[in-house]
C-alpha cells in the first residue's frame, strides 16, 4: 500500500515540476517579439528520494540586432543597461531601447519612464545622434557643430543573474546582482537599431513538444497507479 502511495506522490510532484517548465517555455515564446528579452529555462534536478526539483536560470547570451531606422532606437551591443526612471523616481534598468521623444522633449522608454538622468531632444534640431559611447549630441543646422544633449549611461552588473525581473521588461537592481557599474570608454550603442529577443521560436516549440509528450506519459502513469491503489483497498475491505 506504501509503494502505491509513494508512486503517486513522486508522480504527482514531478507532473507538477513540468507544468512549471511548460509555464516556462510559454513565456519564452510570448515574448519572442520582446526587445532585449533574456530566455528563462526551467532546470530539473532529480533528487537522491526520486522527487523531482528545478531551479530558474536565465540566458543572458546577446540577441540578434536589427535595423530599423528610427533615430530614437538604441540596441546594446554588449553586456549591461540603461538606467530609466519612473515620474515617481524608482530607477530600474532596461535592454529594451525602442525610445521616444516624451511631451517635454525628453528621451523616454515607451511608457514614459525618463532615460538617464534626464536628455530633451530639442523640437526643431535637425537632426540628433546617439554616439556609440552614448553621448547625444544635436544638429541645428547642415554644417553646424554638434551640440551635446547629455549622455546615456550603461550600467554592468558583476552577477545580472541576481536582477529582479519587474513589468515592461524592466530589471530591479538587488544585492545579489552586486553594485551597478558605470561602464566607461565603451562603444555599445547603435542608433536606429534594436536587440531582439534570445529565444529560439523553432527550438522552444520543440521542447514544448517534447514536454507535452512527457508530461502525457507521466499521466498515464499516475492514472495507471490510482486504479491499481483502489483495486488494492478493494480487496483489503472485501
Amino acid at each position: 500500500m506504501y509503494n502505491f502511495q509513494a508512486i503517486i506522490s513522486k508522480g504527482t510532484n514531478n507532473a507538477l515540476i513540468q507544468f512549471e517548465r511548460f509555464g516556462m517555455l510559454a513565456h519564452n515564446l510570448s515574448n519572442v517579439d520582446t526587445n532585449g528579452y533574456k530566455k528563462q529555462s526551467f532546470e530539473q534536478i532529480l533528487k537522491e528520494d526520486g522527487y523531482l526539483t528545478g531551479a530558474v536560470r536565465t540566458d543572458y547570451k546577446q540577441g540578434s540586432v536589427r535595423v530599423t531606422e528610427n533615430p530614437f532606437d538604441v540596441a546594446i551591443d554588449g553586456p549591461g543597461y540603461i538606467p530609466v526612471t519612473s515620474p515617481s523616481g524608482e530607477i530600474q534598468y532596461t535592454r529594451d531601447g525602442a525610445f521616444k521623444q516624451g511631451k517635454d522633449g525628453y528621451l523616454v522608454t515607451s511608457d514614459g519612464w525618463i532615460v538617464g538622468d534626464g536628455i530633451k531632444i530639442p523640437s526643431n534640431c535637425l537632426k540628433f545622434e546617439i554616439k556609440k559611447n552614448g553621448d547625444v549630441v544635436a544638429y541645428d543646422y547642415k554644417g553646424d557643430k554638434p551640440k551635446k544633449l547629455g549622455h546615456i549611461p550603461l550600467i554592468r552588473f558583476d552577477n545580472p543573474a541576481g536582477l529582479e525581473q519587474a513589468d515592461m521588461n524592466r530589471m530591479i537592481a538587488t544585492d545579489d546582482a552586486g553594485e551597478g557599474r558605470l561602464a566607461k570608454g565603451h562603444d555599445c550603442f547603435k542608433q536606429g537599431m534594436l536587440e531582439r529577443a534570445n529565444v529560439s521560436v523553432y527550438a522552444s516549440a520543440n521542447e514544448l513538444l517534447r514536454l507535452n509528450a512527457s508530461m502525457l506519459a507521466s499521466m498515464q502513469i499516475l492514472k495507471v497507479a490510482d486504479q491499481m491503489y483502489n483495486k488494492a483497498i478493494n480487496i483489503r475491505e472485501a
